[in-house]
């Protein structure tokens, strides 16, 4: 297959490059170029900022695609021009959505593709289904050959899936490290490399068209056990400190209520049957106590990347705080009271 992917370099489509370039096909990456350097050498760049239209459209030229799939569109205009540079020029578009736009708090489990699309906590989960729905109009209207994924929390082995180095450098200091909520909530973790094969199955395949499809792994943990795991790795003594999701909101300096409200204090439990059934050898095997070590190795091999956020050491500190304060209150008040 001739392939095109518009990014290909991230958290969820380095590992799509390479396991689609191993498997022979000729790969496409239009992109700026910025991070380059892990691409397999037998893929191809056509370098251009997709943002500007004028410019991809020169250097796409000629080229008709199989499969174009979009890592980097957000909102609706994204994905409009993307209709206008490669209708008629592809047998299958693929967008990348989000399973952050399922109905915000579930009303059923576990989350099927059938579940509704309302997200009124996060905007960024809003635009993503703006997107899908202009998508399925141009597929139902225009027939333009479309494919909706959507991820859940996918991670490699370079990023971290509680904040980045700030929250593992808080355990190696042996500081309290805050847990949204009661830490019970069920949650999702997919490694990058599954996604991948997941994925690669979509492309190319006719019966994908005009579909949605969610892609995860199989293995449920709870907040608590996902903050555990990475205090293993790190063979450190986990510090705890819960606190509601509420107060972390109104406690924050920027937005937390999307991402929190809107999506990670919410049980992500999910039916894989459909993509399974789509794309039969499709497994999850990597396990997330084993999935998260190569991260943790190169986040302490790496000194550069261990630049302290003093900022959010600080906010860390001073929400703990309060939360301790009112308690040392409220303690106290009930003292007075059985005095009486």
């Amino acid at each position: 297959m001739k392939v095109l992917f518009i990014g290909g370099t991230g958290t969820i489509s380095t590992e799509i490059t390479k396991l689609m370039a191993e498997r022979g096909n000729d790969v496409y990456l239009l992109n700026r170029g910025s991070k380059n350097h892990t691409v397999p050498e037998n893929v191809k760049i056509l370098k251009a900022d997709i943002y500007n239209e004028e410019e991809s459209k020169k250097v796409i030229g000629d080229n008709s695609f199989d499969v174009v799939a979009d890592f980097i569109a957000f909102h609706k205009s994204a994905l409009e021009r993307d209709y206008r540079l490669f209708n008629g020029k592809t047998r299958q578009f693929i967008f990348i959505s989000s399973a952050s736009a399922y109905q915000k708090p579930p009303v059923s489990f576990p989350i099927t593709e059938s579940t509704p699309l309302a997200n009124p906590y996060w905007e960024y989960s809003r635009n993503k289904i703006e997107c899908e729905e202009y998508l399925v109009k141009k597929y139902r209207e225009d027939g333009f050959p479309i494919t909706i994924v959507r991820p859940s929390h996918t991670y490699n082995d370079y990023s971290t899936v509680i904040g980045g180095f700030e929250v593992l450098s808080r355990m190696l200091r042996g500081k309290k490290v805050i847990i949204p909520g009661d830490g019970a909530t069920l949650w999702t973790l997919t490694n990058s490399r599954d996604f991948a094969k997941a994925f690669a199955g979509l492309c190319g395949n006719v019966h994908a068209i005009g579909d949605a499809f969610h892609i995860t792994g199989d293995e449920v943990l709870t907040w608590n056990q996902i903050y555990q795991i990475y205090a293993d790795a790190l063979s450190v003594k986990l510090n705890a400190v819960h606190i509601s999701t509420d107060f972390l909101c109104d406690c924050a300096t920027e937005d937390l209520r999307g991402s929190l409200t809107g999506d990670k204090s919410n049980n992500a439990v999910f039916d894989n049957s459909k993509i399974k059934k789509l794309v039969p050898d499709f497994c999850a095997t990597t396990r997330f106590d084993q999935g998260v070590l190569p991260c943790v190795k190169y986040f302490m091999e790496n000194k550069k990347l261990q630049d302290g956020d003093e900022k959010y050491d600080r906010w860390c500190d001073a929400v703990i705080a309060a939360q301790e304060a009112a308690l040392l209150s409220v303690i106290k008040w009930r003292e007075e009271q059985a005095g009486r």
